[in-house]
Order: structure tokens, then sequence, then C-alpha cells
């Protein structure tokens, strides 16, 4: 089956060009997600008419995901997370967690983007991608750090503050 892309596919290939594919793969995906037209002579000559249509809505949708690329790169996103001994991780760290975390960071990314090397079952950084677009794909760090180890370093700026407090009602 011939069809004409009506966007960028990976591994397949590029908006507007034209490509062999089997029939199931067209007929089932290509199609009704309308990431491509069957290439009939009549189709050929209204996609060249909706081509710079679509190359402006490909160019948006690029330049919205460097603009969040830029946000990601460089961030550390810390979660944390319950362990045994050894430091072993109870479960592992899923890309709706760091997906979360990212968006608790005001940083909105679909956890479907997040691309993990593997499961990530241990303390200590790691290295993510979220593939934003076929061209952006940027990466970032995630830290998983124990969680009584964080629940200890956010109480003990607590009992600093707390003495600073009382001073000004012991002069009234």
């Amino acid at each position: 089956m011939k069809v004409i892309l009506r966007a960028d596919v990976e591994k397949l290939g590029h908006l507007g060009d034209i490509v062999n594919v089997k029939n199931g793969y067209g007929r089932n995906y290509l199609l009704p997600q309308k990431l491509a037209s069957i290439a009939t002579p009549a189709n050929i000559k209204v996609f060249e008419l909706e081509r710079k249509k679509l190359q402006a809505r490909m160019d948006a949708l690029r330049a919205s995901a460097s603009e969040i690329a830029a946000r990601l790169e460089g961030v550390v996103v810390t979660i944390p997370m319950r362990v045994g001994e050894n430091d072993k991780l109870y479960g592992s760290v899923t890309p709706a967690m760091i997906g979360d975390a990212l968006a608790a960071m005001g940083i909105e990314v679909d956890r479907h983007r997040l691309l993990l090397d593997g499961s990530i079952r241990t303390l200590g950084e790691h290295s993510v991608r979220a593939r934003l677009h076929p061209d952006v794909v940027p990466s970032f760090t995630v830290n998983i750090v124990s969680e009584e180890k964080h629940i200890e370093e956010e109480e003990a700026p607590a009992p600093e503050a707390a003495p600073a407090e009382e001073a000004p009602a012991e002069n009234a």
C-alpha cells in the first residue's frame, strides 16, 4: 500500500514522503491517526495544496517542543522512594512518577514521551530522555533518594525557624 505521509513518522519518513507500507499498518494505524493518506493521483494533488498548512503545523509543534526542551535541559528531578536493606527500592520508578514530579515543577510532559533505558530500581542519579518531537529529544537527570532521608532533610530547617518566631512573642 502506497501512502503519502501527512506528518513525520519515526522510522518511516517525513512529511510529504510517498512510502510503501504493509496494508495492516496503513489501514489500522496511519490512516485512522491521520498520519497518512492513500497515494492516489487525486490525493497527491490535494496534499500539495495542503502541504504549507501541514508544514506550518509541524513547525509550530517543533517550536513548542523546543521551548519545553530548553526548560528540561539540565533539570534535576528529585523523587523520594521507600527503600529496604542495602538501599534497594521497593518497586521501581515509573514514567508516571517522573511525569508527576515534572508537573510539580511546572513542566508538563506526557508520561508516554519519557524514555527510560531500563527500569529504575536503585538510589542515585539516572539519565532520562523525553521524546517531545521526532527531532527534539532532551535529556535530564532524575535523582532517587530515600524517603526517610528526604523527610529528615525537610524537618531539619523547621526547628531553626521556630525559635525565631517565638523571640518576638517574648518581647511583647
